[in-house]
């Protein structure tokens, strides 16, 4: 028990799980962490092939584009431990729904009301604990590597490693543009676990900023892993972002997924 759980936000029924590594508790719960998050427009047919089930199907936005997320997490303090966090995730609706009329918009949607949510292509984490869950109860494309993350004054810097070499797969820095504060951004995810598609539930809480680009860029090292490709595939490598949020306050409870009928 730690003072977090005074809070009223982490005052929540939990459920065990038996991991490979160790059980866990659902929701996992975050205390104490900072995040970045750039999101790009890229067109939609360089977005398609990568998805990793048939079970979803890439959001249309205007334009012909789809959405394109990058997300960095430095988790200090978790109920699973401290490790770092790189998400490559695209905006998705489950297969055979029909399309947002407004997808900019769907993203603000009540949580029990979206639909368009994020599929997740690549997830690599810094420990085997998080990995193992998040294959484990969601399904998650996750391997273990290492990761670096800077959030200062003077800007930003993330790098994922090759966990197969010494070689970069992905590094994101720069300085955000000017911006204004804002809140996090409830999450919702789809992923395949074996057949069925699941929908899961990430609230969160903490302000931060939402920014303008600046030079904030996407560098695509040289590492012929698997994750890198898909990265070159996209198209977003030295390309600006549409936008950019950056944190050190955020919390979140990370449910369990539900089956999608």
């Amino acid at each position: 028990m730690t003072n977090w759980h005074q809070d009223p936000f982490f005052q929540y029924p939990l459920t065990p799980f038996q991991t490979s590594e160790g059980k866990i508790d659902l929701p996992i719960l975050y205390y104490d962490n900072s995040n970045f998050l750039a999101l790009y427009e890229v067109a939609l047919e360089k977005a398609a092939p990568l998805l990793n089930t048939s079970l979803a199907e890439v959001a249309r936005f205007p334009g012909g584009k789809a959405l394109v997320a990058l997300a960095m997490y430095e988790y200090r303090e978790t109920a699973v431990g401290t490790y770092n966090e790189v998400g490559v995730a695209i905006a998705t609706v489950p297969a055979g729904t029909t399309q947002p009329r407004h997808p900019w918009l769907a993203m603000y949607q009540a949580l029990d009301r979206r639909k368009m949510g994020l599929t997740v292509i690549d997830l690599p984490v810094t420990t085997a604990a998080a990995c193992a869950a998040g294959k484990e109860v969601w399904g998650f494309p996750k391997f273990i590597t290492g990761i670096s993350f800077s959030l200062s004054g003077s800007g930003f810097r993330s790098t994922v490693k090759d966990p197969d070499s010494d070689e970069s797969i992905l590094t994101v820095s720069g300085s955000p543009g000017p911006g204004l504060p804002g809140p996090q951004l409830d999450i919702l995810l789809y992923s395949q676990l074996r057949k069925d598609l699941l929908r899961t539930l990430v609230v969160t809480r903490g302000g931060g900023r939402v920014c303008l680009p600046g030079s904030i860029r996407a560098s695509v090292g040289a590492s012929s892993h698997a994750m890198a490709q898909r990265l070159r595939e996209l198209g977003i490598h030295g390309q600006k972002p549409r936008l950019v949020f950056y944190s050190h306050g955020l919390q979140l409870r990370l449910n369990a997924g539900a089956k999608v009928a």
